[in-house]
């Protein structure tokens, strides 16, 4: 479904019906989303898992990352194709170990209506953000 509409949008830019500056924006608010929520925070080295006990759920920004917060800390994973992260999908994640979530976990996206897959993703490493104080 997702590459449907991809391809639908793919051919309205082509023939003008819909602007790149306008397919860009969804991207464009969405990491001006994520750089409100490392404002005053200072990145750290990035790891490939992190805990997932005592974090909240985790936080998609459509088209651009994954934030999962803990405490002071918050981990931002890009994926490696970010049109795959998209809220109006939901997210499965098939972990190996039930208290971390690693980039090496299978992730795949599945549409809220149909119920078919729309997308796989693969997620690069966490880099943590931590708010001094």
């Amino acid at each position: 479904m997702k590459t449907f509409l991809s391809c639908i949008a793919g051919a309205a830019i082509a023939f003008g019906a819909i602007s790149p500056a306008v397919a860009g924006d969804r991207v464009a608010r969405g990491e001006e989303r994520l750089a409100k929520l490392i404002d005053g925070r200072t990145a750290g080295e990035p790891v490939s898992c992190i805990n997932t006990l005592r974090s909240d759920s985790p936080e998609i920004i459509d088209q651009v990352a994954m934030v999962y917060g803990h405490g002071k800390t918050i981990y931002v994973a890009r994926p490696a194709q970010p049109r795959q992260l998209d809220t109006s999908d939901i997210l499965v994640i098939n972990r190996f170990s039930p208290s971390q979530l690693c980039v090496q976990d299978q992730m795949h996206t599945i549409d809220r209506s149909s119920g078919m897959t729309t997308g796989i993703v693969f997620l690069t490493e966490f880099v943590p953000y931590t708010r001094e104080g």
